[in-house]
């Protein structure tokens, strides 16, 4: 199978002198609301196929009945907090748990037919991975060579994830983002069609999440596809065409990034706590406030026209005779989709 680096151009449907994209988002464009990317992947076989998958626990339903398509070549995030049954997910895609009810299938197969050919097809980054501290860089990744019969050469993947001068380096004395990049690198060294990465970079600092966020991009510039999972908002925007937002073992949502946020209808969020007394509903009737809500004595508003409303907000405090105490505002996000449809925020998991 060949693969063709996935481009703006292939992206979009308009010619090159109207063409308009988003900085940062060459899936989507101004004037192409519906891109081609979206259509012909729907007309293709899926990488991965989810149907009616169910797993329980003693005293939890983790995955409730859930349905998924990932199409070839696409970066599909599954986001939400822990707990929502975003790992069991992916462990059952990835032949390492059983579902109790449901079908998976993966690149055309099934793990109960093919699973031997899976595994020479897939790469698998955990949510955590335990190295022998012992062996150094090298040693570790002769080692996941030769669990596959084809695949990249221990110098070509180490020079893949930018630790060539960590070869000869204990795993016991790499950081954690140094480490992180080891463990892509173990999933990258048979050369896979698919590549699963279950919350690649929690706990990393920024300058070692930008690390792993390009070697992401750059496995997906291949034409491969990416089943990611991941709490962080900017990172399932940055990286993901389309995202799954999970709760509770049920998908609550599914589309691109930009459409996820555009459902909101809103292009701004604003954040306020103040002293006094204030109806939430008192905001909801403001030109401009699309939506209200107070929680834990913070409120947060939905708006359009900044620029026009926070004024008109600033006059309701006054003339109730409330002051604020604290006031951010930013663009609407997916994690205010997030709060839209469960009224939770994804940081108070």
């Amino acid at each position: 199978m060949s693969y063709k680096p996935l481009t703006a151009q292939y992206f979009c449907t308009i010619s090159k002198a109207a063409r308009a994209c988003q900085p940062g988002h060459p899936d989507l464009c101004r004037s192409c609301p519906k891109p081609r990317y979206h259509r012909e992947k729907m007309a293709q076989p899926a990488a991965l196929s989810v149907r009616a998958l169910r797993k329980a626990y003693t005293d939890v339903v983790a995955v409730d009945g859930l349905d998924l398509e990932v199409f070839q070549g696409e970066c599909f995030g599954l986001l939400g907090p822990n707990g929502a049954g975003k790992t069991t997910t992916i462990e059952i895609c990835e032949g390492l748990t059983e579902a109790d009810s449901g079908t998976v299938e993966l690149l055309g197969r099934t793990w109960q037919r093919s699973a031997k050919e899976l595994r020479g097809l897939l790469g698998i980054q955990l949510q955590e991975t335990q190295f022998g501290d012992k062996l150094t860089v090298a040693e570790t990744l002769r080692l996941f060579r030769s669990f596959y019969d084809r695949g990249l050469t221990v110098d070509e993947v180490i020079g893949l994830v930018q630790l060539e001068q960590k070869r000869d380096s204990r795993v016991g004395q790499l950081s954690g983002g140094q480490k992180q990049r080891l463990a892509m690198a173990c999933a990258l060294v048979g050369d896979p069609q698919f590549l699963f990465l279950d919350e690649p970079t929690t706990g990393l600092d920024p300058q070692a999440r930008r690390q792993i966020w390009e070697l992401v991009e750059r496995f997906r510039a291949t034409g491969r596809t990416i089943l990611l999972t991941t709490h962080y908002m900017d990172e399932a925007e940055r990286l993901c065409d389309r995202v799954a937002i999970m709760d509770r073992g049920r998908i609550l949502a599914l589309d691109t990034p930009r459409a996820l946020i555009a459902s909101l209808g809103a292009e701004h969020v604003l954040e306020f706590a103040l002293t006094g007394d204030l109806d939430a509903s008192t905001l909801r009737g403001i030109g401009g406030v699309l939506n209200a809500n107070r929680s834990d004595g913070r409120f947060e508003l939905q708006v359009e026209r900044l620029h026009q409303t926070l004024p008109a907000v600033l006059q309701t405090i006054a003339d109730r005779r409330c002051a604020l105490t604290a006031l951010t505002t930013h663009s609407a996000t997916l994690e205010d989709v997030f709060v839209s449809l469960t009224g939770r925020h994804l940081r108070d998991e």
